[in-house]
């Protein structure tokens, strides 16, 4: 996603997240956020949405299937994990949880070809403890334009869960994708991105 980005003329920066805590997670997007020359696009997936919330100086805030939690809220009191994703989870000894590759696929990227799928999963790396408990100290998408992207075939945050969340925002889209455009369909969110990015 981001080399097609950037060889549109798009300058990307890409925060490693997964650093122990939403706060920590976090502190790394706003960092991001203070270099850039003016305010950015911030995109969040997933338990992103969370990490994004969080985040001061955006221009535009998108939420991917993603959380956006309200005051007191986290990813884990949302809910909405399938009951096919709770099965694919496997706890670490250190507290932190993986998917079980078997599983990852058929969860994360339904839609995908076997290569592309079996690609995507050799990514994936673990959750450290407490994330999605985390909750956000500011929420931004109440004074931030934000977009909310509805993936209407997830298997891993309910649909109708991201209606819901969808109505704390600006503007809702909807795709018939799965819960990881940014594999089987980067064109898709490639488009939406340059569109959000010319207003």
């Amino acid at each position: 996603m981001a080399e097609r980005l950037r060889a549109a003329g798009v300058e990307v920066v890409a925060p490693e997240l997964h650093r122990g805590s939403l706060s920590a997670d976090t502190a790394a997007v706003q960092a991001a956020v203070d270099l850039a020359a003016e305010p950015p696009l911030v995109l969040g997936h997933s338990y992103g949405g969370s990490v994004i919330t969080g985040v001061r100086g955006a221009g535009r805030l998108v939420y991917l299937a993603a959380f956006v939690p309200d005051t007191g809220e986290s990813a884990a009191t949302l809910g909405g994990a399938s009951p096919r994703l709770q099965e694919a989870i496997t706890s670490e000894p250190d507290g932190s949880t993986r998917l079980r590759p078997d599983l990852a696929a058929e969860v994360l990227y339904n839609g995908c070809s076997d290569p592309l799928a079996a690609w995507a999963v050799g990514l994936l790396r673990p959750q450290a403890p407490g994330c999605g408990r985390g909750v956000p100290l500011h929420h931004g998408w109440k004074d931030t334009p934000s977009t909310y992207v509805v993936c209407g075939r997830d298997r891993v945050i309910d649909p109708a869960l991201q209606r819901r969340m969808a109505e704390r925002c600006t503007e809702v889209r909807e795709w018939r994708t799965g819960h990881s455009p940014f594999v089987d369909r980067p064109g898709l969110l490639a488009e939406l991105l340059e569109e959000l990015m010319r207003r």
